[in-house]
């Protein structure tokens, strides 16, 4: 056996443990990370719907979930909304409270981003994005407001703050709600919710 025949066989064999390697991994650690999501979803459920206790999925199609959630004595609160959609870099998935008649946005959290660090990252802070979508009205679409202001005060209701330099980001913020709202009162007219 000549020297190429040996180095395609060894490669081969190297190539093939690794690859069942990988896959095994892959198969130990799926339910798990199903798990650690799935866990990732019911803080954020209790952080966007205050008093939450009880939550169920009631609807899901790709890149949108609504959970119906109760509190202790099992009296509707609002709905809980996981939607996704795309910003700058990539994917956002998010997730807000609103009331039980869709009006009123409790707030709002940012789940999963891979956004420009130091600007369109800025979508997960408090202080600079998060704050100003608490208690917002949306019988209207949520519009952006420009330029950015330094309290949810100086908003109008429908209105939230635009992070400086990072408008895409923002933007796509704003879209992925607008357009979840528009599906889940759909969905409420359709009596589905």
């Amino acid at each position: 056996m000549n020297i190429y025949t040996r180095m395609i066989i060894v490669l081969t064999s190297i190539g093939l443990i690794s690859g069942a390697f990988l896959a095994g991994v892959g198969t130990l650690t799926k339910n798990r990370i199903a798990l650690n999501k799935q866990r990732e979803i019911n803080e954020a459920i209790m952080t966007v719907v205050s008093g939450a206790q009880i939550s169920s999925k009631i609807y899901e199609e790709r890149d949108l979930a609504v959970y119906k959630v109760n509190n202790e004595e099992n009296e509707l609160l609002g709905y809980a909304v996981y939607a996704g959609g795309v910003g700058f870099q990539d994917k956002i998935y998010l997730m807000f409270g609103v009331n039980p008649e869709i009006t009123r946005i409790y707030s709002l959290t940012v789940l999963e981003q891979k956004e420009t660090p130091g600007l369109g990252a800025k979508i997960t802070s408090e202080k600079d994005f998060l704050q100003f979508w608490k208690n917002r009205d949306c019988t209207k679409e949520i519009t952006l407001h420009k330029p950015a202001v330094n309290s949810p005060e100086q908003l109008s209701p429908s209105e939230v703050n635009i992070i400086t330099g990072a408008t895409i980001s923002s933007e796509a913020v704003v879209n992925i709600v607008n357009l979840a709202l528009e599906k889940i009162r759909a969905l409420k007219n359709e009596g589905k919710l």
